[in-house]
């Protein structure tokens, strides 16, 4: 096979993306791979556009006889390695070009872990907190019924992000089956175990985590026993990373959610905080601590830090006070390009979102295999395998890192990229 000739950078596509937030931030990431691995533009263009993408109006009735028209999406980026797989999002903030740069960014996550799907992603613009749980169903099994064209277990397959969980998954799994006629577990995954999850899948990306940032420190020369770590987002990844690193022996000193945030010296009684907030749905006013303004956080003496929110926290603003040896990113695109620049003039060693978050992808699969041969395996065996892809993955980055002299995000991307090309490559284009 001929390798691509480079296009002046002039030309590239993803040179084209202006402005800020994180569809500019990917296709930024993208350029730069493309230069790296000395691709042409047609097919830098190949991999910087989506391959589908749906909005759709999503009709309400609320519980007061009202009707209401919410939009969702759903963007399909890429299909060479396998059908489509990303989370589904219900968050006030969703728009078309956040969806974009999630669905580029899942199709890297897949790449890089070895795992035989394409990225996408969904999403509709609400705020669950403001929506009963009726009205959240009925949500759901609208637009599910509206994007029924474009996914299924071989064409794309939803899961849970913000603002979703595993009963949003029932429900659309439930409205996939009905259209169909018969029960098809394979069509999402996160699901409830009663309807054919797996076991480890609610805890897999932040156990992921974990395996990544004990593999981080160590590479750092920093031992778990007296490390310490802040966590940003107390969420469905960051309340676990929090507890799973806590068991490893890393003092956690700090946690925030989007009301707050609190700080210990010696380290967080960490499912003691997980009571509080299951309580009162904050981590603020927790008793075993001292509150934080959340800005601060970002800036604490640790040896770790993990931003588990959302995206653009760490941004040129604040990213030269990060003292934080390690910085690894349970979110999705938590920091923007010019904090990447930043952050590595200050030493600071940051591994992508791509590889540290992607333990949710990894036991997906895995509930995707088990969904499509009725058969299911232990949580000591999910969890010994999703160890296994981290560890691997996180092995090959520092091998390109070096081999390259690439940051890691750098290695992880052109990585992934290369994998994503060479599939497209060797598959030829129709017609």
């Amino acid at each position: 096979m001929t390798t691509p000739v480079l296009a002046p950078a002039a030309d590239a596509p993803g040179e084209a993306a202006a402005g800020t937030g994180p569809l500019a931030d990917a296709q930024a990431q993208l350029a730069a791979a493309v230069r790296a691995l000395g691709y042409e533009t047609g097919l830098h263009a190949l991999l910087a556009r989506p391959r589908r993408e749906m909005t759709v109006s999503i009709p309400l009735r609320r519980d007061d006889g009202s009707v209401e028209v919410l939009t969702g999406h759903r963007v399909q980026h890429n299909f060479s390695r396998g059908p489509a797989k990303g989370g589904l999002r219900f968050s006030p903030a969703v728009d078309l070009d956040e969806v974009r740069a999630l669905a580029m960014w899942m199709t890297w996550k897949c790449a890089l872990l070895d795992v035989p799907y394409g990225g996408a992603k969904g999403g509709i613009t609400i705020d669950p907190r403001r929506y009963s749980r009726e009205e959240l169903e009925r949500v759901t099994r609208r637009y599910t019924s509206e994007i029924l064209p474009i996914i299924g277990p071989e064409r794309d397959i939803p899961a849970p992000d913000i603002g979703t969980d595993e009963q949003t998954m029932a429900w659309m799994m439930d409205t996939y089956s009905v259209s169909v006629g018969y029960t098809v577990p394979g069509v999402v995954t996160g699901k409830p175990v009663s309807v054919g999850g797996s076991l480890g899948r609610s805890s897999a990306t932040s156990r992921g985590v974990v395996h990544i940032a004990l593999a981080a420190l160590a590479h750092r020369g920093i031992t778990p026993a007296g490390a310490t770590a802040a966590v940003q987002g107390f969420g469905k990844v960051g309340a676990g990373a929090a507890l799973f690193l806590a068991e490893a022996g890393v003092e956690v000193v700090a946690v925030s959610d989007q009301y707050g945030a609190v700080h210990r010296a010696g380290g967080l009684d960490v499912p003691a905080l997980q009571q509080h907030v299951a309580a009162t749905g904050s981590v603020v006013g927790f008793a075993g601590a001292d509150p934080l303004p959340a800005e601060r956080l970002l800036g604490l003496a640790v040896d770790l830090l993990v931003p588990a929110a959302v995206e653009g926290v760490l941004h040129a603003g604040n990213a030269a006070e990060v003292a934080a040896s390690v910085v690894v990113e349970g979110a999705n695109g938590p920091t923007t390009a010019a904090a990447d620049e930043i952050l590595a003039a200050h030493g600071v060693l940051v591994v992508p979102d791509i590889l540290a978050n992607a333990g949710g992808v990894i036991v997906s699969y895995f509930e995707w295999v088990q969904s499509d041969q009725a058969y299911w395996w232990s949580a000591a065996e999910v969890d010994a395998r999703l160890e296994a892809r981290m560890l691997a993955a996180w092995g090959k980055v520092l091998e390109v890192a070096a081999e390259r002299g690439l940051s890691l995000r750098e290695a992880a991307t052109v990585t992934a990229v290369q994998r994503v090309a060479d599939a497209h490559l060797t598959r030829g284009l129709y017609p």
